[in-house]
């Protein structure tokens, strides 16, 4: 189902996509997932116990296309990408605006609050600190891209240290924790200018 003119879609996410970050560990850029190309990529990684325990997509890849389809046809207001460094897709990244997500049935949350999911999809990549880079580079593509966004939210599941310590490694806030459905979360905000 496309996008309508009247989609929430975040104004600018344009930008966000379309511009490539250099970084130390190489180019970096976020293209739209298109899923036809890409399921068997991110059924792959899903099915990655290390991904699957805080996902919960492993199994057939009708779960993963579910639930990314849901992203592309939704209301909007998720924009699913790949990662891609140098040129290899290597992680997987949801920006969705906060203030449309269920999320801001759970905790505070401003206009074009814009929020972050993302997963490190090959293990190689994993414990080097590329999830704290790119967190830092989608971040600022965000707040480059978005001007009406004040700050980045994310919610890692609090079980998953390694991912609360990359957003907090790259400037994101503790704002205490947070029950969604289907798990407690560490709420984490960065703000566009330091409160």
């Amino acid at each position: 189902m496309p996008r309508t003119e009247a989609s929430p879609r975040p104004a600018g996410v344009e930008a966000v996509t379309r511009e490539a970050a250099h970084t130390p560990a190489g180019v970096f850029r976020l293209l739209p997932v298109d899923l036809a190309r890409d399921l068997p990529l991110l059924g792959r990684w899903m099915n990655d116990p290390a991904v699957a325990s805080f996902w919960e997509l492993a199994g057939p890849w009708h779960l993963t296309a579910a639930h990314v389809r849901a992203q592309l046809t939704g209301a909007g207001h998720s924009v699913p990408c790949l990662g891609v460094l140098d040129g290899r897709p290597m992680s997987y990244w949801e920006i969705y605006r906060a203030d449309l997500d269920p999320l801001a049935r759970h905790c505070p949350v401003r206009p074009h609050d814009t929020g972050l999911h993302l997963l490190i999809g090959d293990a190689a990549d994993r414990g080097r600190g590329l999830g704290t880079l790119l967190i830092g580079v989608v971040t600022g593509l965000v707040l480059a891209g978005l001007p009406a966004c004040t700050r980045v939210l994310a919610e890692p599941d609090v079980r998953n240290a390694p991912c609360a310590a990359a957003f907090r490694n790259a400037g994101f806030r503790p704002s205490g924790e947070i029950v969604l459905p289907g798990k407690r979360a560490a709420l984490m905000i960065r703000d566009r200018c330091p409160e």
